[in-house]
């Protein structure tokens, strides 16, 4: 067992107002199958994985492979916090977008913890809060002259958006809209790695052969029939030609048949993953909140707001772990080290080292925001917003097309 101090309000406070640098979680990670089980990371463009030298602690430069990039270990904690609100294990401000009409075909339902620009997403900026569009109510005009030096009204609207990162690039101003630099970042990254194979292939249990086509795309749907002919007359045509399922009208095409096996470049095995979650404080330093615009700065109410929102990082980052490090199929990773966060204090100390746990972060949270709240610092729960008419139709008829694109393919 660790013998690391606990990480608790007091020593975030403390951080805050020091001249403390970050806080910082590095931990070692395996595949779950151990070491040489193969993983697979996210592609990107034309399949491509995100594959770079890098520098271990030893000195050496080794190959690299992104397990999981910034973007998504900041969706993975906000998902984390989404959960815990709708657990009701905490309290945050969040904007609601229910998308419920009669007329979609798929109900949804949008926050401002899902949506990709957070507050300042166009599905906020085009819904109504009490029969207003949002940008231009009370609430919504907060964004409007949020900035490095009034970030009490963001701070009580969306304060995910102080700590992820935020760029209202789409409001009233344009390019010179409210921007704010993530104040955490996390990333997971393999080390050593090595690029491996995939191989893919499927045995029909019917034994249907290539000869026993072709397959034409049946004219009409009918009920109890398959989308599928094989009699040229039932066929749909196009330039009086029968349409073939498919390019070749291949049994497979409809999958039926074998598939011959394949083999092709995927997946990696590593020596070692690791995770690293740096919260700034430097960051959150630069962030001022007067309760009212034009107010000069009081040091005791920033200071409450920053270690809310420290808070807020721990908590996201902690909660984002407990369910296990599992990010897509064949890639789960499991810590090889006990979790801890570091302290970057005074430069060329070692860095003071602390553990949380889950609870321990949750209430660590309460209690800051709790204090921020008595500064007289603003905290809104849950803003139930409505699409606008033309919001909501845009998404109707999108689903309608997809739904007869589906149709034309099936």
């Amino acid at each position: 067992m660790n013998d690391f101090a606990k990480l608790d309000l007091n020593v975030v406070q403390e951080a805050i107002s020091s001249n403390a640098a970050a806080f910082r979680c590095v931990t070692k990670l395996q595949p779950t199958g151990g070491v040489g089980d193969k993983i697979f990371p996210p592609t990107y463009e034309k399949a491509k994985y995100a594959v770079e030298s890098r520098v271990t602690p030893e000195g050496d430069v080794v190959n690299c492979v992104l397990l999981d990039s910034v973007q998504s270990q900041a969706n993975r904690m906000e998902m984390a916090l989404l959960d815990a609100v709708r657990a009701k294990s905490i309290d945050l401000p969040l904007l609601v977008v229910n998308f419920d009409s009669p007329s979609l075909k798929k109900k949804i339902v949008v926050t401002s913890l899902e949506a990709p620009h957070r507050v300042a997403d166009a599905i906020f900026r085009d819904s109504m809060l009490d029969g207003v569009m949002f940008r231009e109510s009370e609430m919504g005009k907060v964004l409007d002259w949020a900035d490095l030096r009034n970030a009490a009204g963001l701070f009580g609207l969306c304060p995910t958006a102080l700590l992820f990162g935020i760029w209202d690039s789409t409001g009233p101003r344009g390019g010179q809209g409210a921007k704010f630099q993530r104040a955490i970042v996390s990333e997971i990254v393999g080390y050593h790695a090595e690029p491996g194979v995939k191989t893919s292939s499927r045995i029909d249990p019917l034994q249907v052969t290539l000869g026993a086509g072709p397959l034409y795309q049946r004219k009409e749907k009918t009920p109890g029939k398959t989308s599928w002919t094989l009699l040229e007359n039932e066929a749909a045509t196009e330039k009086n030609k029968a349409m073939l399922i498919g390019k070749e009208g291949k049994p497979s095409e409809a999958n039926h048949g074998n598939i011959t096996p394949t083999i092709a470049s995927g997946g990696f095995t590593i020596g070692w993953a690791q995770q690293t979650t740096v919260l700034s404080l430097a960051a959150l330093r630069r962030l001022h909140f007067p309760i009212s615009r034009g107010e000069n700065f009081d040091s005791s109410v920033d200071n409450k707001a920053r270690t809310a929102l420290a808070s807020l990082g721990i908590v996201a980052a902690t909660l984002a772990r407990k369910d296990g490090l599992d990010l897509r199929s064949r890639c789960q990773l499991f810590p090889t080290e006990e979790i801890k966060w570091e302290l970057l204090g005074m430069p060329g100390s070692e860095p003071k080292r602390f553990c949380i746990d889950e609870a321990g972060a949750v209430e660590m949270f309460k209690k800051a925001v709790e204090e921020a709240k008595k500064c007289g610092l603003p905290w809104e729960g849950e803003i139930r917003l409505n699409p606008s008419e033309t919001l909501l139709t845009l998404l109707v008829k999108s689903q309608e097309l997809a739904a007869s694109l589906n149709a034309e393919e099936s």
